[in-house]
């Protein structure tokens, strides 16, 4: 498929350089840090073993050297005797020599490090020669020294000897790829890469996997990559000679996309999308790490007061206004149901009116509302924001799960998933995608590639009244003008909205912050998991991602 884009110091010694074939490589240079020379891995005494040995951990400098002297006898293009320093000297015979003759692999440099318990870690300069084109393959791994079944240290063999991740039955192979590579552009074409935007990485790994193959044109390119147990074709690990790849064009943003990898980076379990409007096209994804969980895009949390824009909406459709009275006391409930509290910052104003108490997010005017609520609940506005099907973006992402109960059914429930609790399940993507049904009055379920690419159903939905969408707008505005995302939105215009949100959960030092807003034709969304308030943790955020659009 196509991919997207020591106490001894110094040198032990250079050992001898020259070529072979199948059975290992030359010229090798491997540099350690050892407590004394000599010493030979799986070298042993001949006693016969106790179950005592067997199970024994190696020491330090049986580590050091069993690890020093597999990797020489590796590098040296000694297979034979690297092997018989491994606990499974047959598979680890037939790994070595594949590597080397399905990888094209003429020789190997190895630099060991310095040994932390029983693993060695060590970097690899890989010479790749195939067909007279030549490249370095250059990466870091590590192996583990335990013992064998004579109780004699012994490397572990495993494919990640190799290369790291490798797994049971891969191979790393040289030779002309199976599929053209895929170049991804941005709306405006321009190319796009997973080395620019980490958080895409994945991503474009997906589209690679599920977009390849439906593209046409193109050539391969040459390339060392590897292939899977199941005979595919995985990561490509370098490229001899580049092919032409096939063109995929999505609905990102390269511009935005580079101002939401910036607002995130740094940040610890954060993620931010943006989309447009008009058409409910993705224009970034970024989250923070990079290498760690998808919160952009695969987070499952509950939304916090951010949800309160949903909520706004059905009481709005029930009959009430901005200007309704909503008071707004701590400590209230619905009908002799759970008590709520609202943030420390919000007082009490019995005289508080829904837009009061949408500014400031107050928990309690809201609640005292669920009588005002269409039907008795909060499904057929829920709806009308496309959260009660599934959505077919183009690339994984959780279902929206609203799960809204039924008029009757638990009354508490229902009070929490008006401010954004309870069993309700949302991420960056589906905030994002409320804050931008209400810019626009429509729901247009979020893509990030063509139409004409995704297989399935895309989620539709009937808009909302016009009446309710323009008094839905004015209470994101009040949030801005005078409510808690006065401050991380001063400056925007008048066509911008917003909504703040804090989620608690249960047993957690400080709740999510989550903040969702619309500035012009792009709407955005955070999340910052443990951020605490919304406006503090996660505004900063969707404010830089709508400044730079």
């Amino acid at each position: 498929m196509p991919m997207s884009r020591g106490a001894k110091a110094g040198i032990i010694g250079t050992v001898f350089a020259g070529m072979l074939g199948v059975a290992g490589f030359g010229a090798y240079n491997i540099f350690s840090a050892l407590d004394t020379g000599g010493g030979g891995g799986g070298s042993g005494g001949t006693s016969s073993p106790t179950a005592a040995q067997a199970d024994r951990t190696p020491s330090a400098k049986e580590v050091s050297e069993t690890g020093t002297d597999f990797l020489t006898a590796w590098a040296g293009g000694d297979v034979v005797r690297a092997a018989g320093m491994t606990d499974a000297a047959s598979t680890a015979t037939d790994g070595l020599r594949g590597f080397a003759s399905d990888g094209h692999i003429t020789k190997v440099e190895i630099t060991p490090g310095t040994p932390a318990g029983q693993a060695m870690p060590y970097t690899v300069v890989a010479h790749v020669d195939y067909q007279g084109k030549e490249t370095l393959l250059q990466y870091a791994t590590s192996l583990t020294v335990g013992v064998d079944a004579k109780g004699d240290p012994a490397v572990k063999w495993a494919p990640s000897v190799l290369y790291p991740g490798l797994a049971d039955g891969d191979r790393i192979v040289t030779g002309t790829a199976r599929t053209p590579d895929l170049d991804i552009v941005d709306r405006n074409d321009k190319t796009m890469t997973g080395q620019q935007y980490p958080s895409l990485a994945r991503i474009f790994d997906d589209f690679a996997t599920r977009y390849g193959d439906k593209l046409k044109g193109g050539t391969p390119s040459v390339e060392t990559y590897i292939e899977k147990s199941d005979g595919s074709q995985g990561k490509t690990l370098v490229t001899l000679v580049k092919g032409k790849g096939k063109r995929l064009r999505t609905t990102l943003d390269s511009g935005l996309q580079a101002a939401a990898e910036k607002a995130v980076a740094g940040k610890s379990q954060a993620g931010t999308v943006a989309l447009d409007t008009r058409t409910g096209g993705i224009l970034a994804v970024a989250y923070s790490p990079a290498t760690g969980v998808d919160n952009a895009l695969q987070a499952k949390e509950a939304p916090g007061s951010t949800f309160k824009i949903v909520t706004a909406a059905a009481l709005i459709e029930g009959g009430l206004s901005p200007s309704s009275p909503a008071p707004c006391v701590n400590g209230a409930n619905y009908k002799y149901g759970r008590a709520y509290h609202n943030d420390s910052g919000v007082h009490d104003n019995p005289g508080a009116n829904l837009a009061w108490d949408f500014a400031v997010s107050c928990n309690t005017g809201f609640i005292k509302q669920a009588g005002h609520l269409p039907g008795g609940g909060l499904t057929s506005t829920a709806r009308q924001f496309g959260l009660t099907q599934a959505w077919n973006v183009g690339t994984p992402t959780p279902d929206a799960q609203p799960t809204m109960p039924d008029p009757g059914g638990d009354q508490d429930e229902l009070t929490s998933e008006m401010i954004g609790q309870g069993r309700l399940q949302m991420n960056p993507l589906i905030m994002a995608s409320v804050a931008a049904t209400a810019a626009t009055g429509t729901f247009h379920q979020p893509l990030i590639v063509d139409r004409d690419l995704i297989d399935g159903t895309i989620a539709s939905s009937h808009s909302l009244p016009s009446g309710v969408s323009t008094k839905l707008r004015s209470l994101m505005r009040g949030a801005v003008t005078n409510g808690t995302a006065s401050s991380v939105m001063r400056g925007f215009g008048s066509d911008a909205g917003a909504k703040t949100g804090s989620a608690e959960l249960e047993g957690a030092a400080a709740p999510n912050g989550w903040f969702t807003a619309y500035d012009g034709h792009v709407a955005a969304a955070a999340l910052v998991q443990g951020g605490g308030h919304g406006f503090a943790s996660a505004g900063p955020i969707v404010a830089a991602v709508l400044r730079a659009s």
